[in-house]
């Protein structure tokens, strides 16, 4: 049984267009953007209230499409994609989205790496992805530096997004010096694409933790991303009419690296007219000084944020939430006790849920504000059509509120994984009906008070750990850690955290060489390793428990459900909450 859109929701406007790259696409109004000339600012600073008119920003990005052609020696029309990736390790600034309008105007692919990494994650990204130059920023710079000296980028394709309050004098050019270069430099000429080139071509390389190994990159082309644009507005547009809503300011705090905040906040928003307050990380003063000053509409948060907002209630009282309607989490589930209690704080707010993946390219499923179904995801946008299939028999589900794993089809399902044909193959499948994508996580479908359609994510099939609304791939640390001597064996779980959502526990069987060593000492020195390799949402903060032996299936799988429960047996022997 294939599950679609409820019948509330509209069919698409338009067919996603092949024959465009996604900076044409987001800065004219032929196919359906609002109004450059009455939409809101698009990227607002939060802390300095530095903006630009959405005018002035298509603008800057010609100016500094032409300068990173004369630097960087790209040619629009020439050469492939390939030979033009340029990497952005960053935080949030408001040139993060035009940035990637220029590289897009030249032909090029961007491949933005999480503000997160170590100088060696840094390193495996520049390398694996090609790029040719790194942009990143002041309080990023030394990591990036090593990064790009491992790689043999040159200081002369290193450049500086500025940021408020960092220092302003380096020897790297900035991209404001980049606009004002490209302020003399000639017109350049106009994209010469042909049809379906907006389908096969790559606008990103975004990484995925996936369950094995070093983060994959995700080939997402043009149109996958025009495609979601389109669906998520589409199927948004109906609450925001119900509600009167035209344009409005919205929270853009989420790292733009991580496709959430690059899809949903960055690119959808500012489609449709609205302003987004960027902020570079999350301080909670700052965050509610911003919701405060600039009338914050709807918030885009984690779970962990939620947390953070319902634990520190007396300094909330300080500031004027009033403007807040919608309270829009992604990244990981949030619970209904936790929705409860943002309802007893807040009355007004409308809390709604949304899920999608790296993979899809972003949304699969959303809430809408005026069909709310308490700890669900919210149902299928336009244009998606979904599948649940026993895991086990591959057989079809078609009853509401069996669980199964759930395979998507649409638009916005990405070309695969660069160089990794094996896990393409595993992940994106060919069925008599076409192409789908096996997502991994496990979920049921349930009616809604109103009758439609919602999906639930019961569990995650691929076993990842979601840290802060990163992704942590169990694999990818278990690796790590049999690189140390006190390691024989290992295996490592989610276990949950009041701050962070969850964090990574090690399970670990000790190595010949921390014989006679105390357990304090072993552990210290495990976790330590990880630490000083690894980016923090990485680190083992649940803990590191000695074992006999990791339990395995007879292929050799570990089997971390056994972990799993023997965790929850413990914390429930200590009286805590699993």
């Amino acid at each position: 049984m294939v599950f679609t859109s409820p019948s509330w929701v509209p069919s698409l406007p338009i067919d996603p267009p092949d024959t465009v790259s996604l900076d044409e696409f987001m800065t004219t109004e032929k196919y359906g953007r609002y109004s450059l000339v009455k939409s809101k600012n698009p990227f607002t600073c939060g802390l300095s209230g530095k903006t630009y008119t959405a005018t002035e920003a298509k603008t800057r990005v010609e100016f500094l499409a032409r300068a990173l052609a004369k630097r960087l020696e790209f040619a629009p029309n020439e050469g492939t994609e390939w030979d033009k990736v340029v990497a952005l390790y960053s935080l949030n600034t408001i040139d993060y989205l035009p940035f990637t309008h220029a590289v897009h105007r030249l032909s090029g692919i961007v491949t933005p790496a999480s503000a997160a990494y170590s100088a060696a994650e840094v390193e495996h990204q520049l390398r694996s992805s090609g790029a040719k130059a790194l942009f990143t920023c002041i309080p990023l710079l030394d990591t990036a530096l090593k990064a790009a000296k491992a790689v043999n980028i040159p200081n002369d394709r290193i450049f500086i997004m500025p940021m408020p309050g960092a220092a302003t004098t380096t020897p790297f050019a900035t991209i404001d010096d980049l606009v004002e270069e490209g302020k003399s430099l000639p017109p350049l000429e106009p994209l010469k694409w042909v049809k379906g080139q907006g389908a096969r071509q790559v606008a990103f390389l975004c990484y995925s933790s996936g369950t094995s190994g070093l983060p994959k990159a995700v080939m997402i082309s043009h149109r996958n991303v025009i495609a979601n644009i389109i669906q998520y507005t589409t199927f948004d547009s109906v609450p925001r009419t119900q509600l009167g809503v035209d344009t409005q300011v919205v929270l853009g705090l989420l790292p733009f690296s991580h496709i959430y905040g690059l899809v949903v906040i960055a690119f959808a928003n500012t489609f449709r007219g609205d302003e987004v307050i960027v902020l570079p990380k999350f301080e909670l003063k700052t965050f509610l000084e911003a919701v405060q000053n600039y009338k914050i509409g709807q918030l885009f948060v984690v779970p962990p944020i939620v947390i953070q907002l319902l634990r520190n209630q007396e300094l909330c009282r300080k500031y004027d939430l009033s403007a807040v309607r919608y309270l829009y989490t992604g990244a990981a589930p949030l619970g209904a006790e936790t929705v409860d209690d943002v309802k007893r704080q807040y009355p007004k707010w409308r809390v709604g849920q949304a899920y999608g993946m790296t993979e899809t390219c972003t949304v699969v499923c959303t809430t809408s504000e005026t069909d709310i179904d308490v700890g669900s995801s919210g149902s299928l946008v336009p244009g998606t059509r979904a599948k649940i299939v026993d895991p086990t028999t591959g057989q079809e589900i078609t009853e509401d509120n069996k669980p199964g794993e759930l395979l998507v089809q649409g638009p916005s399902v990405v070309l695969g994984y660069l160089n990794n044909t094996k896990a393409t193959a595993e992940t994106f499948v060919w069925l008599e009906d076409g192409r789908w994508i096996r997502t991994g996580d496990e979920v049921i479908v349930r009616k809604a008070a109103s009758g439609h359609e919602h999906l639930v994510i019961v569990d995650r099939i691929k076993e990842l750990i979601k840290v802060k609304g990163h992704q942590v791939a169990p694999a990818e640390l278990e690796a790590h850690l049999l690189t140390h001597p006190f390691v024989s064996d290992c295996a490592v779980i989610q276990v949950p955290d009041e701050r962070a959502g969850e964090v990574p526990k090690a399970f670990v069987v000790k190595g010949p060489d921390a014989a006679g060593k105390p357990d304090e000492e072993i552990a210290r020195a495990i976790c330590k390793h990880v630490e000083d390799h690894k980016a923090r949402h990485k680190w083992i903060k649940g803990g590191v428990e000695f074992i006999e032996a990791v339990p395995k299936s007879p292929s050799g799988k570990i089997l971390r459900r056994l972990l799993r429960d023997k965790e929850k047996q413990a914390r429930q022997a200590k009286g805590a909450k699993l």
